[in-house]
């Protein structure tokens, strides 16, 4: 998609980008507010059968979380499945995974396998959807990191499971690069979110080898095989896989960019800001920044929220430091803020914010305070009619605004830098 020219600051284009964003969506600043309230989420949890008539309907349409999976494999799944027993999940969605695993070790050529490895990994990582909280959803988390490194394994360029030790811990990930001749290579750190994993983003960022650019995924705190929980330090982290990448000579030192979504969002925020002086730009899509911490909106946007598929509470208790339920979250929250931590109006790298205006998950006001302060004007991709992430059912998909909207914007930012000599 050609993308139109940036006019950074313009206050007199506001009307202009109103009526521009509400027809297409384009890639351009913004300087206008976009209002101080969030959606309330419902409260009631989903029942078993409105999870199984929602995520069917999404997986029909290909809609987070259930990207990839085949709605008649989703609907043998959900045979074995009766309650909302989190084992019971585990097991239903794990028995369809295992058979796939076994086509994959038979398979007559290694494209069939990977192809039948990628399906086990799906339907595994699905099992333990949103977070591996029971004995049963461990187990399916551990044969999802076993099946995906199968097909990782299959990959041209190969893919390399990195270990970045870290501070008495480590750090694992899956560094990517393109083949090349001409020297360093470019980097996307790419952040999984809340229930994403590394897997989930080094699919997605598989796109971008074949435009020279190579990536190191990895799990945000709290999530997958990261090694600290959330905490209002845990970006360091991420300082340290910098170092990594740095240190690698097949790898640009010039030219790393960071991208995180959802929660993977602040804490790419956050490193645009801490780690300016090694970054090439950051996107942001749908990024926490301050009031999303709140008292209130912890107990009234995670609680029963509809837009996400169920368990938006546990899911966040479990990867935070020190919590166990809501409460503990409303009042350990307030500190992770950026406002609060005073780094909002520090210099920041070059940013693109991504985010729909309907977004339950994450308010949109945060977006508004982020677009408003630092020091260097930020793109933005905001669509009026999204929900989290900027996604619709239909239309602006998540793989649609990843291959449209979020890797033109890196390729012209990595076409515009000065490669290492």
């Amino acid at each position: 998609m050609a993308l139109p020219a940036l006019n950074h600051g313009s206050q007199r284009n506001e009307n202009r980008f109103i009526k521009t964003i509400c027809r297409v969506l384009p890639l351009l600043p913004v300087a206008l507010g976009l209002g101080l309230s969030f959606a309330k989420a419902e409260v009631a949890e989903r029942t078993i059968d409105e999870i199984k008539t929602e995520a069917v309907a999404r997986a029909q349409r290909g809609a987070y979380p259930m990207l990839g999976l085949d709605p008649a494999d989703v609907g043998e799944a959900f045979k074995l499945i009766n309650t909302r027993d989190r084992d019971e999940w585990a097991k239903g969605f794990s028995t369809i995974a295992e058979g796939y695993l076994r086509k994959a070790e038979t398979a007559a050529n290694p494209k069939d396998a990977s192809a039948n490895y990628v399906k086990a990994w799906r339907l595994f990582y699905f099992a333990q959807w949103p977070t591996p909280n029971s004995d049963g959803k461990k187990l399916a988390y551990s044969k999802a990191l076993g099946a995906y490194l199968k097909h990782a394994a299959t990959l041209d360029p190969p893919m390399e499971r990195v270990v970045i030790p870290f501070e008495g811990k480590q750090i694992v990930g899956y560094l990517r690069l393109p083949k090349t001749s001409s020297g360093p290579v470019p980097v996307v750190l790419a952040i999984s979110g809340l229930d994403s994993r590394k897997e989930t983003v080094a699919e997605t960022y598989n796109a971008l080898i074949d435009k020279g650019v190579g990536y190191l995924a990895i799990d945000s705190p709290g999530t997958g095989e990261a090694p600290v929980k959330v905490n209002v330090d845990s970006e360091k982290m991420f300082s340290r896989a910098i170092d990594y990448l740095v240190s690698r000579p097949e790898i640009d030192k010039s030219r790393i960019l960071v991208h995180g979504v959802s929660f993977g969002a602040y804490w790419a925020t956050k490193v645009a800001i801490l780690e300016k002086a090694r970054i090439l730009g950051a996107v942001a899509q749908s990024a926490p920044v301050h009031t999303f911490f709140s008292e209130k909106f912890t107990r009234e946007g995670t609680l029963g929220n509809r837009e996400y598929l169920f368990d938006l509470a546990p899911a966040f208790i479990s990867v935070v430091d020190g919590v166990s339920n809501v409460e503990d979250l409303a009042r350990v929250f307030p500190k992770m803020s950026l406002q609060t931590q005073g780094l909002l109006d520090r210099p920041t790298s070059p940013m693109l914010i991504v985010a729909g205006v309907k977004d339950t998950q994450v308010p949109m006001v945060d977006q508004d305070l982020l677009l408003h302060t630092g020091d260097v004007p930020k793109d933005a991709w905001i669509n009026p009619m999204g929900g989290h992430l900027g996604r619709e059912a239909k239309g602006w998909t998540d793989p649609v605004i990843f291959r449209q909207v979020i890797m033109p914007w890196e390729l012209r930012l990595i076409a515009q830098s000065k490669p290492t000599q």
